[in-house]
């Protein structure tokens, strides 16, 4: 029997985690425009609203309902603006274990929103889903996303070289891919032992500007 994740909202201090819905198509779709989320991901270019809204109705209910993983919206608590997402792919219900990814927009970056939301998900995978492992992996290129890992208390396990493709620019406007090593972190529930106190210190929600 496939087990799924539930439909649920996750709050924080700043931050209400949601299931995409139609209403957030054109913020999605002008997010994924955005010349990091091109550098850094895969997701094809240019992202029009069809696309977003291919994502929302099709593809993350579909890979919810088989299993594999969940999408979720990531909005400002008090504006209800949409200001990134996080994914949960490669989920496997035997070992409990799953890859966590997050985007955030542009306008939204340096406010620290991406460890908000990350350690706001691993700790309701540990705690309410049970799971022991959360993966995630970086470029290697990428050194704010790596510090967004390191923030939430991400342990780095080893390169997985030549496993990624980044993007970069042509000379001609267009994008040419750019092989490069995939950093993996992983995060066990004992691991979440002080996380969250050094994000609400004084130091917490640090500026990261360039990370996906």
């Amino acid at each position: 029997m496939t087990s799924t994740f539930p439909t649920i909202s996750i709050s924080t201090e700043r931050l209400v985690l949601r299931p995409l819905d139609e209403d957030d198509v054109p913020a999605l779709a002008a997010m994924m425009n955005d010349e990091q989320v091109a550098s850094w991901t895969d997701v094809p270019q240019p992202f029009g609203e069809d696309r977003a809204r291919t994502w929302i109705t099709g593809h993350a209910p579909a890979e919810r309902a088989a299993g594999r993983g969940l999408d979720l919206a990531v909005t400002e608590f008090l504006t209800q603006r949409l200001v990134g997402v996080v994914q949960l792919t490669r989920t496997d219900w035997h070992v409990r274990s799953t890859e966590l990814s997050y985007i955030v927009a542009p306008w939204a970056r340096g406010e620290g929103y991406a460890s908000e939301a990350a350690l706001a998900t691993a700790r309701w995978l540990f705690r309410d889903q049970k799971f022991e492992r959360v993966e995630l992996r970086t470029a290697a290129d990428n050194t704010a996303s790596q510090q967004v890992a390191q923030k939430i208390g991400c342990i780095s396990e080893g390169v997985l070289r030549n496993a990624c493709i980044a993007h970069v620019r042509t000379e001609d406007g267009g994008w040419t891919d750019l092989r490069t090593d995939f950093i993996v972190w992983s995060l066990l529930p004992e691991d979440l032992a002080g996380a969250g106190e050094h994000l609400a210190d004084g130091a917490g929600y640090p500026s990261y500007s360039d990370w996906n």
